[in-house]
């Protein structure tokens, strides 16, 4: 068994698309339309037949107070892995985005936390 595809839900599929492509590098893999809503993935250029992220609608009643405790609390949807987190870090503060946690050294892990622009804080993180 192994995982094929993760979801992260998003307020804006356009804006999720333009965020996750433009802005982190990944790659469009699928996009179907699906009545008002597409089924939109993104891969790594790394990994571009490994594992599909979903920019998943928040459309369920749940999704939405769901996001917004986590976002509250400062806990991360997912985790994403870098190869160097002070790089990324500051690869990503030059094209305007805006993190809730700097690089912080936790243990045998470094790890940092942005704003994905879709409701969702999302850790980068390299060992």
């Amino acid at each position: 068994m192994r995982i094929n595809l993760a979801s992260v839900l998003v307020d804006d599929q356009d804006k999720a698309e333009r965020f996750y492509t433009q802005v982190l590098g990944f790659h469009k893999k699928t996009e179907i339309p699906m009545g008002r809503h597409r089924w939109l993935t993104v891969v790594s250029p790394e990994d571009p037949a490994g594992v599909e992220l979903v920019l998943e609608p928040d459309e369920h009643p749940a999704a939405k107070p769901f996001k917004q405790a986590l976002v509250a609390d400062g806990i991360p949807f997912t985790s994403f892995a870098v190869e160097d987190v002070e790089r990324e870090y500051k690869r990503l503060l030059d094209l305007g985005v805006r993190f809730t946690q700097p690089p912080v050294e936790m243990g045998p892990v470094m790890t940092a936390v942005f704003d994905d622009t879709c409701g969702n804080l999302i850790q980068i993180a390299a060992t």
